[in-house]
């Protein structure tokens, strides 16, 4: 009993210090008080051409106008900021994120991601947010002002979200609480490896049972669904119901695949069914464009920043995929990778693309408008036009250089506190250094 009243003891005490590890200090902005206008920068619309020497207006949290110089009249109380030759350019967006949910892998206390159980559609990663995540104020510093985040773990693993990066609670900062059904596709080769064991048919028949058994599941919520319409007084099952979205065809399937069998194989399950299907990861997606031209299924390509899958592929391929897919007319966005806090390379990811055949302008499209577009948010967000959400961050620079810095951002019109727990530690050993006369400011 001692021992128990001992475990009881640490673990009570250890609780407050691995929250400690997800608890940011920033504060979140107010609503708009007032119309902003943004003054002498070069602007950068994204989907029409840039501005030089323009303005940007907006108020309530809108896009009120863009044009040259500055505007010939001026409402009373409106901030105007002069911004000195920077630039202007829509927040970008992180397609693919588990923002929120996770804070140190190590620490399971702030891990969040992963539901017990295969099939587990009813589960929604927006209600998990942690708002006060220390690696929201990191990549919003680097521009990266809206994401989507995903649960992880089975195979039917449940709802994505696509937020808006500050808020006090999860409602606070959700465009979207239910963006999609997230799904992770299975193996559909057999494979040889020395921890391999079973044969080659052996693996054939578990991948006709697991397909199967994913055919069955979504049998029984369309009969659910149908049954439920007929007879809504019926015992409600929340996994069915968190399934009408996507068998309705309102919100698509995010299914995690990648290999060109993979990506093919879910291709030609959700045609047959009906479904809307979007491509997470996406490694064999080169392997694959005909069926995803064919079938116009989108690609969120899951960073640049990784090795080769095969022995036998070319050292670049990762590099070269947006290229790839975007002279093969494939719709696709680039998203950051799934590694905790590897939210901030965002823009990383797309220069090294630059460097292995993409344009700019088509690099920036990827982390803005094509990333909107792709999580279906394009009427509000990626793009700076009259109407659209004031998202937008000034930078000093092109955001795919690696010197960048984000001067300001405005989210829904909000100014956005751009500072971090890193801000903060170069603060603080850059007063420890002036203190000791070893540097002048």
């Amino acid at each position: 009993m001692r021992s128990c009243h001992r475990l009881i003891v640490l673990v009570a005490l250890l609780l407050p210090s691995a929250s400690a590890f997800a608890q940011s200090r920033q504060v979140p902005a107010p609503e708009q008080q007032s119309p902003v206008i943004l003054y002498n920068a070069s602007i950068h619309p994204v989907t029409t051409a840039s501005i030089d020497n323009g303005y940007i207006a907006f108020d309530n949290g809108r896009i009120t106008g863009m044009g040259s110089g500055r505007p010939a009249s001026v409402a009373p109380g409106t901030t105007e900021i002069d911004l000195e030759g920077m630039h202007v350019y829509p927040g970008l967006i992180a397609a693919q994120t588990r923002l929120g949910l996770v804070e140190t892998s190590a620490v399971d206390v702030t891990n969040d991601h992963n539901e017990l159980g295969d099939v587990t559609p009813e589960v929604r990663a927006a209600v998990a947010i942690n708002p006060d995540t220390d690696l929201i104020p990191v990549a919003r510093a680097n521009g990266i002002l809206v994401a989507m985040t995903l649960p992880t773990g089975g195979t039917v693993i449940g709802r994505s979200a696509i937020i808006r990066m500050d808020g006090w609670t999860w409602e606070d900062m959700c465009i979207a609480a239910e963006a999609g059904l997230v799904m992770n596709w299975p193996s559909v080769q057999p494979r040889t490896a020395r921890w391999i064991t079973k044969s080659a048919d052996e693996q054939r028949k578990d991948i006709a049972k697991n397909l199967d058994r994913i055919d069955k599941l979504f049998d029984v919520a369309e009969a659910y669904v149908a049954a439920h319409e007929h007879d809504p007084s019926m015992k409600t099952d929340l996994r069915f119901e968190a399934m009408r979205p996507i068998l309705a065809g309102e919100q698509p399937l995010f299914v995690w695949a990648a290999t060109a069998a993979q990506i093919e194989s879910a291709i030609s399950w959700s045609i047959k069914r009906g479904y809307q299907i979007v491509i997470v990861g996406g490694y064999g997606a080169d392997e694959a464009i005909a069926s995803l031209k064919t079938h116009d299924v989108p690609v969120i390509i899951n960073g640049t920043h990784r090795l080769p899958a095969r022995r036998d592929d070319a050292y670049d391929r990762p590099f070269t995929l947006p290229s790839v897919l975007e002279e093969a007319g494939i719709r696709y966005c680039i998203a950051p990778g799934s590694g905790a806090g590897s939210e901030r390379n965002l823009n990383h990811h797309a220069a090294t693309a630059v460097q292995y055949g993409l344009s700019r302008e088509d690099a920036i499209k990827a982390i803005t408008i094509d990333a909107a577009t792709v999580l279906g948010i394009d009427e509000m967000y990626g793009s700076l036009a009259a109407g659209k959400s004031a998202t937008l961050i000034v930078t000093d620079g092109d955001p795919l250089e690696m010197t960048m810095q984000v001067k300001h951002a405005f989210i829904d019109g909000r100014k956005i506190d751009l500072s971090s727990r890193q801000t903060e530690m170069y603060e603080k050993y850059r007063e420890k250094y002036r203190q000791r006369g070893l540097i002048d400011n």
